[in-house]
């Protein structure tokens, strides 16, 4: 039903990663392949292609569905349908930043201090050209085709560079004076295929199972048992996503409680929960919160 396409390159591995622990595994004939399926019937065919590309084609109906960049979304203004974030990245949770940069030992602490006729290095020229237009700078912006943080000061006054964490950018001895868009993963639909029906609610279905497996990042389920006159000490230690779930045990002997809780604050939780008088301990991984 779904044309599919999905990003290769340093969002691929955490992209197929995602899919495999969403119960739709992507197969294909090798790593380098750029065709692959699924075994699901909502989906037809997928390719594996550049983020860059992507939202060119869902906009053009080539794809009905895929994933790429907010950055790349505006960089080539396409024309798609959002159907939300998918907060994951090739190596955190964080987001992207598309950020100007200077020189450390600048003067200049802002983007409004930059002289006209500077000469700017980017992997988005369209995005760059379109800040410094807004900004009312005349800016000579030439693509760059990577190492972009290597052409200060020699080649181009400043940059405007993609980062997560800003620590390349710092190392290559520079400081970021603006940012010009913060850039999460998206998922996103061709606008006539999502006024379809059919394949809408198969997006949706899709997006819903995506969604529950990064949600479930990071928690996992804990149940236990607590005698009745501990039960709200209990309580009050449990950092419960919502109210936890407590069922009274057969024949009046105390309680069953259950909860989702944080995944890193789990080696003092048990021992502390124990410490009140919480037995029969169990702590259970979850594969996704859907809700």
């Amino acid at each position: 039903m779904l044309k599919l396409v999905l990003p290769k390159g340093s969002l691929e591995k955490a992209t197929l990663d995602l899919f495999e622990e969403a119960d739709l595994r992507v197969s294909r004939d090798s790593s380098v392949s750029y065709k692959a399926t699924v075994d699901d019937p909502r989906i037809a065919e997928v390719r594996i292609l550049r983020p860059q590309e992507i939202p060119v084609y869902v906009a053009e109906g080539l794809f009905d569905l895929g994933i790429t960049g907010r950055d790349w979304i505006e960089e080539t203004a396409s024309e798609v349908e959002t159907l939300g974030e998918l907060r994951y990245s090739k190596a955190t949770t964080n987001p992207v930043r598309i950020v100007v940069a200077v020189p450390a030992d600048s003067p200049v602490a802002r983007v409004e201090d930059l002289p006209h006729g500077l000469r700017v290095s980017s992997e988005y020229p369209e995005l760059t050209r379109r800040f410094f237009r807004d900004k009312g700078i005349e800016a000579d912006i030439r693509l760059s085709y990577g190492a972009t943080e290597a052409k200060v000061p020699d080649i181009v006054d400043c940059v405007v560079d993609i980062t997560e964490t800003g620590r390349a950018l710092r190392a290559a001895g520079l400081k970021i004076i603006d940012t010009i868009l913060v850039s999460y993963t998206e998922l996103v639909a061709n606008p006539a295929s999502h006024a379809d029906a059919e394949k809408r609610h198969a997006m949706h279905q899709l997006r819903t199972l995506l969604e529950g497996v990064l949600e479930a990042r990071g928690k996992v389920l804990v149940k236990l048992n607590v005698p009745g006159d501990r039960l709200a000490e209990v309580i009050g230690l449990l950092p419960a996503m919502k109210t936890p779930t407590v069922n009274e045990l057969y024949g009046g002997t105390g309680y069953a409680v259950e909860t989702v809780v944080p995944k890193s604050g789990i080696n003092t939780l048990i021992p502390a929960l124990k410490d009140v008088g919480a037995t029969d301990v169990i702590e259970l991984p979850i594969a996704k919160i859907v809700h």
